[in-house]
């Protein structure tokens, strides 16, 4: 499928850079109250997720997955939520292991890669509804990706997936994010990390470790240490490398629009692969000069995000 390349994003006026673009928002976008239903269900190995519903009694329901050390109820994902719903949608946002406010049962928590969840979340809803729409941002646009190109058979009820803001490449994201001034998102992140690790060590202390913690300066280092031995792989290296969804567009079987800001600070030039925009069947790319990371402010306050404007035209769309 094309490239896109006339996006129709126009920024707004003030928010001249990447930083404040992601900046602004993540820090002063006003929280949106909706009427959620909150529902846990158990997964497989006796862990748990908790989900947020938004129900109009449709047939249509759009599955929304959050960002790094996200939650459901973060105002980019409530801004999407509202205006699928709005428009008769049912609306499913969900929270990672570990993140909607109490920690998790298991040893492990969320990751990149961890799309056994996303699909126990799928399977979950799918019985009640004829068309299944996922949308994901950041990591949780990697994870929506990495689930839809794997080798196995999906729902049929997905009709479309939207990612926003994606590193598709996670060693080259992760290496931009944690240098220059881009090191200030990282750190704000390690934060809450490390207190997850510190919590995760005291009730599991014959399985975590915090020695070392403390010494941890860049999500490499992290991943090195933590997430990628506690999922399973055998380092950062090693899951970057089986997680980046850059690897899985090949796999994926239904329309999938990509939405990356050119100026984004969180993602390095391997999220944006040109070729493959052109050479993949399903594969959209849309990669506005403007945006920041899951940044798309429009130009008025009242306006909707453009980002929110945009994954409702393509999930509405003939394509």
């Amino acid at each position: 499928m094309p490239l896109i390349k006339n996006s129709s994003y126009d920024r707004h006026p003030l928010l001249f850079n990447g930083h404040l673009q992601t900046i602004v928002p993540g820090l002063f976008r006003r929280q949106i109250t909706l009427p959620f239903e909150r529902e846990r269900i158990t997964t497989h190995d006796q862990d748990f997720l908790d989900l947020d519903w938004l129900k109009n009694k449709s047939s249509k329901l759009v599955i929304i997955s959050h960002g790094l050390e996200g939650n459901s109820r973060r105002p980019y994902m409530c801004g999407m939520a509202k205006h699928f719903f709005l428009n008769g949608y049912d609306v499913l946002t969900w929270n990672f292991r570990g993140c909607s406010e109490e920690l998790n049962k298991t040893a492990i928590f969320y990751h990149s890669g961890a799309t056994y969840d996303l699909d126990q979340v799928v399977r979950h809803a799918a019985p009640n509804y004829m068309e299944i729409y996922l949308i994901g941002f950041s990591l949780g646009g990697n994870l929506t990706l990495k689930y839809m190109g794997e080798a196995v058979d999906r729902n049929p009820k997905i009709k479309k997936a939207v990612a926003i803001s994606t590193p598709l490449h996670l060693k080259s994201s992760c290496n931009k994010i944690s240098t220059g001034k881009n090191i200030i998102y990282s750190r704000r992140f390690l934060k809450t990390l490390k207190e997850k690790v510190y919590l995760k060590a005291q009730r599991f202390p014959d399985i975590i470790s915090t020695q070392g913690l403390e010494k941890i300066k860049t999500l490499r280092e992290f991943d090195d240490q933590f997430t990628g031995p506690m999922h399973g792989f055998n380092d950062a290296h090693h899951y970057y490398e089986q997680c980046s969804s850059l690897y899985f567009l090949e796999g994926i079987q239904v329309p999938a629009l990509i939405l990356n800001a050119l100026n984004d600070p969180f993602l390095s030039q391997a999220c944006f692969p040109v070729d493959l925009a052109v050479a993949l069947d399903h594969i959209f790319m849309e990669f506005p000069p403007y945006g920041g990371h899951v940044g798309f402010t429009p130009r008025k306050r009242k306006e909707i995000y453009w980002s929110e404007k945009r994954a409702f035209e393509f999930i509405t769309s003939d394509e």
